[in-house]
């Protein structure tokens, strides 16, 4: 039998008011995309375990699976790398699992610290403007809050979707856009418009949403997933309800095919009792 190593990340009161690291922040290396790299603790590598706070009671294993998951930490969808309960339905992505008490110096917000909450302060995201459900890392002194996905990202990337790779993408500033209002800028990924932080090229006229961005980070683009599909969970869900109306249907029709039936035997009884007394 295969032996493998368990760590306790236990919740601390750390994790309400957090000790930011003072380590500074340090991109990952190659820089396809450059991701932030957290400084995290203990430092698992594949095939191992670890007892996370938000799920003690079974231990979570490391895995790489192509399936799309939701992750129970920020509530946002993801593919390959992910901590998993083998017990229960529990998954979490890699970067949220080993998410660090808090952050500092990150280029999307220098000017403060930020620390880690499993639960958001707001109900958006100020990076890619989706509803913020879980896990987020937020400021203390002003209203600043994004997904750990959306920290994962930097400031300025080289995304495999734009070619030339060569070209650089920077994030545009939440307020300065070169049509005035990131909402009027079509993605040249998704081929769509709307609100949330942007990244431009300078090169030529290209536009890519931090949205879009982040499927270079929670593994939906290495992992080939274009649309955003029902977990199995729900479609198993969606196809028992089906399965459920359906037997209801076939039960009410039975009932009603009787009840039809013994109606029109009645009427045949009646009409049968009525003939016989005009022939006496």
């Amino acid at each position: 039998m295969k032996q493998t190593r368990s760590y306790a990340l236990m919740r601390s009161s750390s994790m309400d008011v957090p000790q930011i690291p003072t380590s500074s922040l340090i991109p990952k290396k190659p820089p396809l995309p450059p991701l932030i790299d957290f400084p995290t603790s203990p430092q698992l590598i594949m095939g191992q375990e670890m007892i996370h706070f938000s799920h003690p009671q079974h231990p979570l294993s490391q895995l790489d699976l192509r399936d799309q998951f939701c992750c129970i930490g920020c509530k946002e969808y993801g593919a390959g790398l992910r901590f998993s309960c083998q017990q229960c339905d529990f998954q979490l992505h890699d970067f949220c699992a080993l998410a660090p008490p808090g952050l500092k110096g990150h280029p999307f917000h220098t000017q403060h610290q930020l620390a880690f909450y499993s639960k958001p302060a707001k109900s958006t995201c100020d990076v890619c403007a989706k509803p913020s459900k879980g896990y987020v890392f937020r400021c203390g002194v002003c209203s600043f809050q994004m997904h750990p996905c959306c920290a994962m990202l930097d400031s300025e990337a080289h995304f495999p979707c734009h070619a030339p790779q060569s070209h650089t993408l920077r994030l545009l500033p939440a307020n300065i856009t070169s049509n005035g209002d990131p909402a009027n800028i079509v993605c040249g990924e998704c081929k769509r418009r709307r609100a949330g932080r942007v990244y431009s090229c300078r090169a030529c006229d290209y536009y890519l949403h931090a949205v879009c961005a982040k499927n270079m980070v929670n593994g939906f683009h290495a992992n080939g997933i274009n649309d955003l599909e029902k977990p199995r969970k729900l479609r198993g869900w969606h196809f028992a309800s089906q399965v459920v109306g359906k037997i209801i249907g076939g039960l009410l029709e039975g009932i009603a095919e009787g009840l039809g039936e013994g109606l029109v035997q009645n009427i045949s009884k009646g009409k049968g009792t009525s003939t016989t007394t005009r022939t006496i």
